[in-house]
């Protein structure tokens, strides 16, 4: 059965707000200037006007998966698509700011890359997972994604090696496929995109928790 992620009912001024705040540390009513002045060491997003702190670094593993698929889809994208990677502001209005962790810009559509961000939908975005991240990359952000119409939204699980596909349809987000192992990884609106979550995975070392101050075996 394919699940459905709804985008919010509104009128056509208004934004689209996140359902959970617990990284909020200002609300309401702040812009892209007020944003892009903050020079305080943290990384934001800004959410509907509301400025939100994000997690803290990614982990190794996520770092890892992030730049394996970044150099997958460069083997075969790259001549037809502008490839970006966080950090990097996506501008989808004055009072929405995100930092998606990679994003597809096709090459014919270069005039939305500035040297502010990303001012505009790009063509994929690709959110990686992590346990502090699951309501906003799931939810609030798929919401987000979809209000301004980006066509193609994916879901990395960086521990099962799990793509989740969300195709664009009028005004929600379906999930369209979900790619495991060596089933070939596709897009409907992107035919250079081939590849398998097992080559992504077999290229990634298998790193272990390890408890604060505790050190290696010499």
């Amino acid at each position: 059965m394919k699940q459905v992620c709804d985008v919010m009912e509104q009128k056509e001024n208004q934004r689209p707000t996140p359902q959970q705040k617990p990284s909020v540390v200002r609300e309401g009513g702040m812009t892209y200037d007020d944003y892009a002045a903050l020079d305080d060491g943290n990384r934001y997003e800004l959410a509907a006007g509301r400025l939100e702190l994000m997690s803290p670094s990614p982990s190794p593993r996520h770092q890892l998966l992030s730049y394996e698929l970044l150099r997958t889809l460069a083997d075969t994208c790259e001549r037809d698509y502008i490839i970006l990677n966080a950090p990097i502001d996506l501008i989808l209005s004055p009072s929405e700011v995100r930092q998606p962790d990679l994003l597809l810009v096709r090459q014919d559509r270069i005039h939305i890359l500035t040297e502010r961000g990303v001012e505009g939908p790009p063509d994929l975005v690709v959110e990686i997972l992590s346990p502090s991240t699951l309501q906003r990359d799931k939810v609030d952000k798929a919401k987000v994604y979809a209000f301004y119409r980006i066509p193609e939204y994916w879901i990395v699980e960086p521990q099962t090696f799990v793509l989740e596909q969300y195709i664009l349809e009028k005004e929600r987000y379906e999930l369209t496929a979900v790619y495991h192992g060596e089933e070939p990884v596709s897009s409907p609106g992107m035919p250079c995109i081939s590849f398998t979550m097992q080559a992504i995975a077999e290229r990634i070392p298998d790193i272990g928790p390890r408890a604060a101050g505790t050190k290696s075996n010499p």
